[in-house]
Parts: structure tokens; C-alpha cells; sequence
């Protein structure tokens, strides 16, 4: 099979979708790989790494469009790669489809297959693909936040971990998963006053017993999240339901109970966001302030740390390249059933159920 390897294209992306490992596993198994010029320089990983493992370098990213059987990327294809998307051609990458129907819909009219990291899920029932940037993104959140609460950047200036006689920052974490117990465990390293939310009471008790003791673990409701609201310096939006949109916890008018210069990282951003005044920001231009709360929405943010981000994905995504570069997307979706949840859209139906119910699309099992 001929695996292809093109440069992101989404603004401020700086991951790669494949180690010079990754590129040398497939080669000695008798694939080809396509990889396109400086496609890993975001990363720290020049040509000549890529070359030396066996790859082919290509100039331009419609070459390798045009060529592979197999797309891996980081991120979902971005609307001038649209057009280059052939009919049984197959795509892994997180795609979010339930935050975009304009690329749900393109994906739907090229006819190709989409598999999504974000739906991959293994036997255990755990999302190993979206686990690593969700650790990325928990931790980044905090230091995020740390600065947006500089007065220079709008914040309340505020330190996280506060001074002798001086108290420190509350933060209220929303969703106790993956993203929501790297904050936690980040924030209390901080020494800030922390609140994690969650629906599960299992869950609930877990982080209990594993957080420090300035980590509180709390039931969502909406009567908490309002109380929180009111105390918090920094609230982390990290709630995930997998394949869907998220659901909006804080709503437009909650907004006024916060305080002026308190600060919002919406890591949820990627599935719509769960905070109602949240849209998509960029690196470059990452914040926007509504009734005086900054908002921090992000939707790449592990790619702004693109070489430990790289590594951290590409240690987990190899075996499921090599497997469908073997196999082939046909016989992966019978075989596998990781592979088989990951398959969002296939040459032309939906079959994510929570892809079709967001936007009333015929479901195809």
C-alpha cells in the first residue's frame, strides 16, 4: 500500500502524523510511504531523518493526495485539501465531525473513508488515540491559564499558587476525564485552590482518592456549576461526549456571575465547545473577551507543542497504521472493531451514529 504523509496545513500546526520509526516499519514490510518536504520540521525532524528510514519526499502535498492509498494526518483535512480527496481513498485522522458540518459534508461527497482517531476505541472501552493530546491539552490548559490571568493579557492578575498571606486561584475544572485530571493534578502542583466537576459518581470517588488534597472532586449540577462559577479565576471546559457535540455547561448568561478578567479555556472546542459564548480561536490570535471573561478556545492546542505532541501520538497510532496499511480499510472494519468505531464516514454514508444525529443524517451501521 502507499501511505502518504502530508505537511499540515492548519494554521500554527507544527505536528506530523509519523515518526522516521513509523516510516521505517512500513517499509520493511513492503509498503511505500510518501512523505512531504519539511513535514516534520515543526517537530525537529528534518528530511534526511525521513529519508534515511526509507521514505519517498514530496514536493507538494497534492502529489501525495494523488498517490496514496492511505492519508495519515494530525488534524482534519482543511478546505484547500478538500478537492484533492479521491473516492476510496482512505483518511486517519481526528477529524471532530460534529463540530463541522461543511467538512462532514465534504467528506460525505468525496466518497473516501474517514476513520477518526477521536472514536478509536480498544477493548477496554478507552479512547487510545485521543488519551495522549487529551493528557497534552489537560496539562497545557493550566499554563494557559496562568497567563491569560496576567493583567497585560486581560486576566485579573492573578498567580495561580498565590503568595504567603495572600490566597491563591481557584480554578473549576469541568469534566473529570483524561484532559480534566491532567489540569487537576497540574493546577494543584501550583498550589491553587481546585475544584474538578463530573456526572459520575465513580469517578468522582477515583479522583478523590488519587488528587491532592487542595483538589476538591464535586457533582455537576447545574446549581454547583453556578456556585463554582462565581468563585472561579480560571474555569477548564474539558467535558467529552466521544463523537458528539459537547454539551454547553456554562451558558451565555452564566457568563455574569463570573468575575471581571477571569479566564475560560474551552478544551473542548475541538467537539463545539462546551461554554455557549465559546468559538475557535488560533494560536496567533488565541483569546477574545466577552461580558469581561477572557476566552481561550484553542482548537489545536498540542499542536503548539508539536515535538512532544508528535511523539506522544505517534506512539500510539503506529500499530493501527501498519495494521490498516496490511489489511486495508475493508478488511479492518470487519476484523476490528477498534477500527470499525472509528470509522465516521464511509464512501459516502455516516455511520457514527452521534455524527448523524447531530446533523439529522441517515445513520448506516
Amino acid at each position: 500500500m502507499i501511505v502518504g504523509i502530508p505537511k499540515e496545513v492548519k494554521q500554527d500546526e507544527y505536528r506530523v502524523a509519523i515518526l522516521p520509526v513509523g516510516v521505517e516499519e512500513l517499509v520493511s514490510r513492503g509498503h511505500k510511504v510518501l512523505v512531504q518536504v519539511n513535514a516534520g520540521i515543526g517537530s525537529g525532524l528534518a528530511d534526511h531523518d525521513y529519508l534515511q528510514a526509507g521514505a519517498e519526499l514530496c514536493a507538494s502535498g497534492e502529489d501525495i493526495f494523488k498517490r496514496a492509498d492511505l492519508i495519515v494526518k494530525v488534524k482534519e483535512p482543511m478546505p484547500s485539501e478538500w478537492p484533492l480527496i479521491r473516492p476510496g481513498q482512505a483518511l486517519f485522522t481526528y477529524f471532530h465531525f460534529a463540530a463541522d458540518q461543511k467538512l462532514t459534508e465534504a467528506m460525505l461527497n468525496s466518497g473516501s473513508s474517514c476513520l477518526a482517531y477521536e472514536t478509536l476505541r480498544d477493548s477496554q472501552g478507552r479512547l487510545p488515540l485521543l488519551t495522549p493530546m487529551s493528557e497534552v491539552a489537560g496539562r497545557m490548559s493550566v499554563q494557559e491559564g496562568a497567563k491569560y490571568l496576567e493583567k497585560p493579557q486581560m486576566g485579573r492578575g492573578i498567580l495561580l499558587g498565590g503568595v504567603p498571606g495572600v490566597a491563591p486561584a481557584h480554578i473549576t475544572i469541568l469534566g473529570g476525564g483524561v484532559v480534566g485530571a491532567n489540569a487537576a493534578r497540574i493546577a494543584a502542583g501550583f498550589q491553587a485552590d481546585v475544584a474538578i466537576l463530573d456526572v459520575n459518581l465513580d469517578r468522582l470517588r477515583y479522583l478523590d482518592d488519587v488528587m491532592p488534597p487542595n483538589v476538591n472532586a464535586l457533582f455537576s449540577d447545574r446549581h454547583t456549576i453556578r456556585e463554582q462559577l462565581r468563585r472561579a479565576d480560571l474555569v477548564i471546559g474539558s467535558v467529552l461526549i466521544p463523537g458528539a457535540r459537547a454539551p454547553y455547561l456554562v451558558k451565555a448568561e452564566d457568563l455574569k456571575l463570573m468575575k471581571p478578567g477571569s479566564v475560560i479555556i474551552d478544551v473542548a472546542i475541538d467537539q463545539g465547545g462546551c461554554v455557549e459564548t465559546s468559538r475557535p480561536t488560533t494560536h496567533r490570535e488565541p483569546t477574545y473577551v466577552v461580558d469581561d471573561v477572557v476566552h481561550y478556545c484553542v482548537t489545536n492546542m498540542p499542536g503548539a507543542v508539536g515535538r512532544t505532541s508528535t511523539f506522544a501520538l505517534c506512539n500510539v497510532t503506529l500499530p493501527w497504521i501498519v495494521q490498516l496499511a496490511e489489511d486495508g480499510v475493508d478488511k479492518c472494519i470487519v476484523n476490528s472493531k477498534a477500527l470499525r468505531d472509528s470509522l465516521n464516514i464511509h464512501k459516502g454514508t455516516v455511520t457514527n451514529q452521534a455524527v448523524a444525529r447531530t446533523f439529522g443524517l441517515e445513520f448506516v451501521a
